[in-house]
């Protein structure tokens, strides 16, 4: 018996047995990125254009024999096969739930999108509860940031002026002038805010 990396099977005549490799993915991402359509690959390979659309799709598991065939088609060995790591579907929706909390205490940060650190804008979507505050001691940082009260009420402070905001209204300014936040009011205040370069 032979195991790599989550991978295990017996000889070239047994199926894969998989449990941590998707082998529909890793066959589909390495094939186009070697410019490759199911057509051209099959050809190259000598078996019917089904064959490779079946085993991508994850409707059937290719023998080592079979695999390493198409593989040599391409051409790809078995260990490099294995070793690549296919990128995760790029993601453009969110379900509440998923959105990270990065926040703690009376103050609730949760990240709208996709950790990383190539993002230009942050958003969040941001909850204060009664009396929360973000300190006595000022804010200041790098950036731009802009937010928008969805509901309850927030005393924004920026370099000296007050403001009491209730739902619709806003606050932008350069993130450099000194700023705070704080709910005076008896109601979890829920706002939407954005700013760039993240934060946190």
């Amino acid at each position: 018996m032979i195991k790599i990396s989550g991978l295990t099977y017996i000889d070239q005549q047994e199926r894969l047995v998989t449990t941590d490799i998707d082998i529909a993915a890793r066959l589909r991402q390495i094939r186009t990125a070697r410019g490759l359509s199911q057509r051209a690959l099959a050809r190259r390979v000598g078996v019917p254009n089904s064959t490779i659309s079946l085993i991508e799709s994850g409707r059937s598991n290719p023998t080592i024999g079979a695999l390493k065939r198409i593989l040599d088609g391409i051409p790809v060995g078995l260990a490099e096969f294995f070793a690549f790591e296919p990128e995760a579907p790029k993601r453009y929706f969110f379900a509440a739930h998923e959105l990270r909390e990065i926040g703690k205490g009376r103050i609730s940060y949760r990240q709208i999108g996709e950790s990383g650190t190539a993002r230009a804008l942050q958003m969040l979507a941001e909850v204060y509860q009664p009396g929360a505050d973000t300190g006595k001691v000022p804010l200041s940082h790098q950036g731009e940031e802009v937010g928008l009260v969805l509901s309850g009420r927030l005393e924004v402070t920026v370099d000296g002026q007050r403001k009491h905001l209730g739902p619709g209204d806003a606050y932008a300014f350069e993130s450099h002038l000194p700023h705070r936040f704080r709910n005076p009011g008896s109601e979890p205040c829920h706002v939407v805010s954005a700013c760039t370069p993240p934060t946190f």
